[in-house]
């Protein structure tokens, strides 16, 4: 096991007991030779694939009953650390006994899915996700091979960053099982955009169809619904700090409306939310305050005490106002 693969402590906590098992005592490593492979009346097909992202590199034996196309026996050599051998290891288990046409169908998501204790809990660490990408591509290799044709062609899973090979589906799928709020994360958990960086956002050296900016700002929508269809369908009310954006914002104008904007326009003013923000255990709300608040001396003294106040003590303590 690579060095950085020791783990200690409650590290542990973060691997499911499947992967720990196969990364010490892994059922498929070794080689298949062509005299073994004659034996079993099948087909040998040799692949190797390596990660630029991560310099790990692992090779698949494959033996093929050329009649039924159907892998009837795997194995795997890994040179990389001990999460990308359980992923190979996992890999071969998912591979023996489809058909090639079968196999080239098994996806990333699929081989870190197998290796959970639970169906709800995450196999790995987010930043050792990309070792499932390895396995993925590896499969598609072998495939090309027996069938003679490109490995491209194979590909049905949309790749958003090449260099890493990380598809659509990973990146989704990781922003939604580790709440991912910025591309940052995305890059630490996935290493999508930590090379050539094109696929981050447009402008870069190669124009892409998708970019990871997009791709979060579409994934956060879709967990704001989920969210909200939730609560609504439960009719549960939730804490103030796990509400949605928009299930925020809406309780927060409901209080402003209530209490204070009235006196507000009597005096001739108002104020507008402009934004809601999570910050280091706050929340932060971004206010602009309109007509004769924006230059009233006690928008940045009385106004705004009497505002958070009423705030804190309907919706929580730790609210911050902003006047912007």
């Amino acid at each position: 096991m690579a060095k950085n693969d020791l783990i200690s402590g409650n590290i542990w906590d973060e691997y499911s007991q499947t992967v720990q098992d196969r990364m010490n005592n892994p059922k498929n490593m070794g080689e298949i030779t062509e005299e073994e492979a004659e034996k079993l009346g099948g087909k040998l097909i040799v692949a190797d694939f390596g990660a630029e992202s991560c310099g790990d590199a692992v090779r698949l034996y494959w033996v093929v009953d050329p009649k039924t196309d159907k892998i009837i026996d795997a194995k795997f050599k890994s040179f990389g650390c001990g999460t990308a051998i359980a992923s190979s290891d996992t890999m071969v288990d998912l591979c023996i006994g489809k058909t090639v046409d079968e196999a080239v169908k098994i996806t990333n998501i699929d081989v870190e899915h197998a290796m959970r204790d639970n169906p709800d809990i995450a196999a790995v660490p987010p930043q050792k996700m990309h070792c499932s990408v390895m396995a993925y591509d590896v499969i598609k290799k072998a495939a090309s091979q027996y069938k003679g044709v490109d490995a491209s062609s194979f590909e049905d899973e949309i790749i958003v960053c090449e260099c890493a090979r990380v598809s659509l589906g990973t990146i989704k799928e990781v922003i939604k099982i580790n709440d991912l709020k910025t591309v940052e994360e995305i890059t630490e958990y996935t290493k999508a955009g930590a090379f050539c960086k094109s696929c981050i956002k447009p402008g870069g050296h190669e124009k892409r169809d998708y970019y990871l900016v997009d791709i979060l700002a579409q994934t956060r929508a879709e967990i704001e619904k989920e969210k909200l269809e939730k609560s609504e369908k439960t009719g549960e009310e939730i804490p103030f700090k796990e509400m949605t954006v928009v299930q925020k914002l809406k309780v927060v104008e409901d209080i402003i409306d209530e209490n204070i904007r009235p006196m507000l326009v009597m005096d001739g003013g108002n104020l507008q939310i402009l934004d809601i923000k999570e910050n280091e255990g706050y929340t932060d709300i971004y206010i602009r305050y309109m007509g004769a608040c924006s230059g009233c001396a006690s928008s940045s003294t009385g106004t705004l005490y009497a505002i958070e106040s009423i705030l804190k003590q309907k919706l929580d303590e730790n609210i911050r106002v902003l006047p912007v």
